[in-house]
């Protein structure tokens, strides 16, 4: 037995949750700047607002996707330290 070292499946299944925590970060991330580039089409929101939208709806985006990566990561990790 080798204290302090990772198998094989360990780490495969850590670079597969890496990877879902990515793509899954994109695509919400993605969905929340599509809301808001919706809500400015919808309402026709025209000027200095729109950019303002825009630039919220990419900020939030990008917000949702970090923390969809620590979520993910997180959650992973506490399994990991339980056994499963």
């Amino acid at each position: 037995m080798d204290l302090g070292r990772e198998s094989r499946w360990e780490k495969d299944a850590m670079t597969v949750e890496i990877v879902f925590a990515l793509v899954t970060a994109a695509a919400l991330g993605a969905a929340v700047f599509a809301a808001s580039f919706g809500a400015a089409l919808v309402f026709d929101v025209t000027g200095p607002a729109r950019d303002h939208t825009l630039t919220a709806g990419t900020l939030l985006g990008a917000a949702a996707g970090a923390w969809r990566v620590i979520r993910v990561l997180r959650r992973f990790d506490a399994r990991r330290r339980q056994g499963h």
